[in-house]
């Protein structure tokens, strides 16, 4: 004859080993902050158990209606709310606006940044992300700088993306000590998690402003870090090396990346053709 069992808690000592990996995730019901009842059928004749939830009298919503909304989906109750995107987009339009109206002196940017968040209850990052992205569309070089700069001041944002906008923006803003200044820091912060994107950002600002010496700088710590660099890198390195006249070295470095196409010009136009690893251009 079959032995029920009711009780809130069950006792593992009652019960055969193989029954106990059947029953272990069922042993206790947490409902809300109160235990429900558990029946337990133990039939003599197999080992094999049949747990039953039963409606506690502390507990009557057990087994009841899903919460519904007036279309009949269901309620999902989050414990974390998305963030507001418009809401960060008009801050961002706001800051925008706001740094755009002072004067190109630092004092009066870093008062008016300050007063913006002074009243915010956490810094507002993405607000200030979005700022930037709509500088840099704008072509708004400098502002890029003052307020990626008084970002980091307050020790927030300092992400590989707002290293290369920054980086960006001092090349465009012909200032390029101030951009090997914050290569250097990164490379000696971040030596192991520098990303080829940045890289090749130094590489291209140095080739912009015609430095071979210092692409070869950059492309032998790339190297020794082993980041592949894509084929745009590599031909500003090979350009870089022919103006030193490290022939050797240039023909190496084809080798061993393997420059896949080459540009000539073919009846006045500038035509894209496949070259082989050892050809030179």
């Amino acid at each position: 004859m079959p032995v029920t069992i009711e009780s809130s808690i069950l006792s593992p000592l009652l019960l055969s080993p193989t029954c106990l990996t059947k029953l272990d995730t069922t042993r206790v019901f947490l409902l809300g902050n109160k235990f429900s009842t558990t029946a337990i059928t133990l039939s003599s004749k197999t080992s094999c158990i049949s747990c039953t939830l039963v409606r506690s009298k502390l507990s009557p919503n057990v087994g009841g209606s899903v919460e519904k909304d007036k279309k009949g989906k269901k309620i999902e109750h989050h414990l974390r709310k998305r963030r507001d995107s418009a809401q960060s987009g008009q801050k961002a339009l706001a800051l925008v606006r706001t740094i755009c109206e002072l004067p190109n002196e630092k004092e009066a940017v870093y008062g008016a940044l300050d007063k913006f968040t002074a009243w915010e209850t956490e810094f507002p990052l993405i607000a200030v992300a979005k700022a930037l992205k709509l500088l840099r569309k704008r072509g708004q070089w400098v502002r890029v700088i003052q307020l990626a700069k008084w970002m980091l001041s307050k020790g927030q944002g300092a992400t590989m993306g707002t290293y290369d906008t920054l980086l960006l923006a001092f090349d465009m803003d012909q200032r390029v000590d101030e951009a090997e200044s914050l290569w250097n820091m990164i490379i000696h912060a971040h030596m192991r998690s520098v990303s080829k994107k940045l890289f090749s950002r130094m590489i291209s600002l140095y080739d912009h402003h015609d430095l071979p010496e210092k692409i070869v700088e950059v492309f032998a710590d790339m190297e020794e870090l082993r980041v592949k660099p894509d084929e745009d890198t590599v031909r500003k390195v090979t350009s870089a090396l022919r103006k030193l006249g490290q022939e050797e070295k240039r023909k190496l470095v084809i080798k061993r990346h393997g420059l896949k196409w080459k540009y000539i010009h073919f009846n006045g136009e500038r035509v894209r053709v496949k070259t082989s690893a050892s050809e030179e251009d």
